[in-house]
């Protein structure tokens, strides 16, 4: 399954396995996956899975600052690919379609994924 390694900020290295489940990112404490930045939201982008695409999408919450991916500000729900760079606030979100078994296999994962793009194209 799918993961976000948190890629600039504080929180640099975290990582978080998706699952197939409804994740929603922000800055409340309630939050699955809790981001320390004074710009995003407590309730700021909703990453859901859908079984019968077996697909990940990304929807900005009404958040003030917005959800912008490798770039560009989504406006609804939008299909993430293996590679996709997510900005909520100043910190950015490397979304990958693999799961890890720890810490530093996420670490090697995104010093890798450095080196390619593949950008999502929003509709």
């Amino acid at each position: 399954m799918a993961s976000v390694i948190i890629t600039t900020g504080k929180q640099k290295g975290d990582y978080y396995p998706l699952g197939q489940r409804t994740n929603v990112i922000g800055r409340a404490e309630n939050v699955p996956i809790q981001i320390l930045d004074d710009l995003v939201s407590r309730k700021h982008v909703q990453i859901r899975f859908v079984k019968e695409e077996r697909k990940y999408y990304a929807l900005d919450m009404k958040s003030k600052h917005g959800v912008f991916i490798n770039g560009g500000r989504i406006a609804g729900e939008t299909a993430l690919v293996d590679g996709d760079e997510i900005l909520v606030g100043e910190t950015i979100l490397l979304f990958t379609e693999k799961d890890f078994d720890n810490r530093e296999s996420a670490l090697s994962h995104f010093k890798k994924a450095g080196e390619r793009a593949r950008p999502t194209h929003i509709q």
